[in-house]
């Protein structure tokens, strides 16, 4: 573990002491790409330069036109090894050659769209949780109004 995911779990524990000790206080937040980037990498310039090849990187194997690539890629290896005659080589080249190749982006390909959904699901969740948390905040500012009116009612009666 690193100094910076204990200093992250230390920033978590006192954001969840304060939403539950000071809740009218609190304020919903949502962690943008790029931060999630600065924790990954750091936010050093090479830390930003690291991030910013590794996902292009990713976003250039990470595609399917690459799977159609490296399935062609694949195939220019096969006649050899059917050439070759041996069980043992056309279970190399499908494992080694054409597996490894072509599901590569495909899986990357899978994963983003997960990613995305899941990236979607979150920013409608923190949404719905910030319009929750302004209705408490009004339910409660109803309910301390009802209260004054109730203390004056009590005064007048008593």
């Amino acid at each position: 573990m690193s100094t910076e995911d204990t200093t992250d779990n230390k920033a978590h524990e006192r954001a969840m002491n304060a939403a539950r000790t000071t809740p009218l206080l609190f304020i919903p937040r949502h962690i943008p790409y790029v931060e999630i980037r600065r924790q990954v990498h750091g936010a050093s310039a090479i830390g930003g330069f690291n991030a910013a090849v590794a996902v292009w990187i990713t976003k250039l194997v990470g595609t399917m036109y690459c799977a159609y690539l490296f399935a062609a890629l694949a195939l220019v290896a096969l006649p050899a090894a059917l050439q070759q005659g041996s069980t043992t080589v056309l279970v190399n080249w499908l494992s080694s050659n054409f597996l490894q190749l072509v599901l590569l982006p495909i899986i990357i390909v899978g994963q983003n769209v997960i990613s995305r959904a899941q990236d979607i699901r979150a920013e409608a969740d923190h949404e719905t949780l910030t319009a929750l948390h302004e209705l408490s905040k009004l339910q409660i500012d109803i309910l301390r109004g009802q209260n004054e009116i109730l203390e004056v009612l009590r005064r007048k009666a008593g």
